[in-house]
């Protein structure tokens, strides 16, 4: 198969594996695949991802990888609060919670950070259409919520307020009994216990 005949059966994909390739073409031989890259057709993310080299990378191509290439998974943490401009700063890495191991990818595109937690909190994430394609990301009260769940030492204010989180935009953009239905499901009494602390923060701050 040329390369051409493969970049027009694979033009909805902006991020295709080998495993695509395959179903087009069953006895296609990986070491195309070198070739392609030696003449800058097309660029490894990892492992078996890859991308065309004319597909300009911007933020939501890259929570497109990084729900492609260690799913399920969904982006979250400090890059949905960049994300959400709740931090001022930005964030190094693609943050994400995923039910698979912690693990994290240093690729050409940049790092790719996940952090593990429980197959039953796997919820509470939207999907926000690029082009002909959706990336999962948290919705704002899941992704505090993941945050503080996997930062158990966040206790006192000077913990909340080194977070540098904007109050302004927290109180806009926060449901709270959204906030208080997804931490319900938690069942963890601890974190209840926390999070009030920093509600109680954020209200008087």
């Amino acid at each position: 198969m040329q390369f051409l005949e493969l970049k027009t059966r694979l033009s909805n994909f902006l991020i295709f594996s080998t495993k695509d390739i395959e179903k087009i073409d069953s006895a296609f031989h990986s070491q195309r695949l070198s070739e392609w890259q030696e003449k800058k057709y097309i660029r490894k993310i990892k492992g078996r991802y890859y991308l065309f080299s004319d597909l300009e990378i911007n933020e939501s191509v890259l929570f497109l990888i990084a729900n492609k290439i260690y799913s399920p998974s969904y982006v979250s943490l400090e890059m949905a609060f960049s994300y959400y401009n709740l931090i001022p700063e930005s964030v190094y890495g693609i943050t994400s919670v995923t039910s698979k191991k912690t693990n994290n990818f240093k690729t050409d595109f940049g790092e790719f950070i996940y952090r593990h937690i429980k197959s039953e909190l796997m919820f509470g994430y939207k999907l926000v259409k690029y082009g002909n394609h959706n990336f999962r990301i948290a919705e704002i009260e899941k992704a505090i919520l993941d945050y503080f769940y996997l930062n158990s030492h966040l206790k006192t204010e000077n913990d909340f307020t080194e977070m540098r989180f904007d109050e302004k935009e927290f109180k806009a953009l926060v449901d709270r009994s959204k906030l208080n239905r997804y931490l319900a499901v938690f069942n963890n009494k601890s974190l209840e216990k926390r999070m009030k602390r920093f509600l109680n923060y954020i209200d008087y701050a």
